[in-house]
């Protein structure tokens, strides 16, 4: 039951890094349409699509790694035997674990250090920092367990095709 929670999980977090996507399109859209036709810029539009693309690209992340949507150097692993293949599948994932548990680890310090001394983006819009330094350590502690899991799925002999998807 857990894992079909967090399968849902990755895969809500994945619907919503795509909406805000399209939340930042349209922010930028109306940026400069309403900077170059009616010469009136925001002062919010850049900060909040930036915040947008920030959490959007974080967050699915995990999704990104489930599905084998990252980017992949496959010329070596390809020609292996299935058995060593499996092998370096299941480094290669413990290794992005063990990245992502790092980043998780200083990433919560950055974003702690920000929200204790109310650290602020100094812009216009003066947000506090904390809002974006945030998505780190949250996306990748989604990230280390996905890639747990894909380590498993590994140990098991489970072979995922690049770019399936399993929904």
């Amino acid at each position: 039951m857990p894992m079909i929670l967090f399968r849902a999980f990755v895969t809500l977090l994945a619907r919503v890094a795509s909406a805000l996507f399209v939340l930042a399109g349209a922010m930028l859209t109306y940026e400069v349409i309403a900077r170059y036709f009616f010469t009136a810029p925001t002062i919010w539009a850049a900060e909040l699509s930036q915040l947008c693309l920030i959490w959007g690209t974080l967050v699915a992340m995990a999704w990104c790694l489930r599905e084998r949507r990252h980017i992949r150097i496959t010329a070596v692993i390809s020609l292996l035997p299935p058995g060593p293949r499996r092998v370096a599948d299941i480094g290669a994932m413990l290794a992005v674990a063990l990245f992502s548990a790092l980043v998780v680890w200083k990433g919560w310090e950055i974003f702690l250090d920000s929200f204790e001394r109310g650290r602020t983006t100094g812009s216009m819009l003066d947000l506090p920092s904390w809002v974006a330094e945030l998505a780190v350590p949250a996306g990748f502690a989604v990230l280390l367990v996905q890639a747990l899991i894909e380590a498993t799925r590994a140990l098991r002999g489970e072979v995922i095709e690049e770019g399936h998807v399993s929904e």
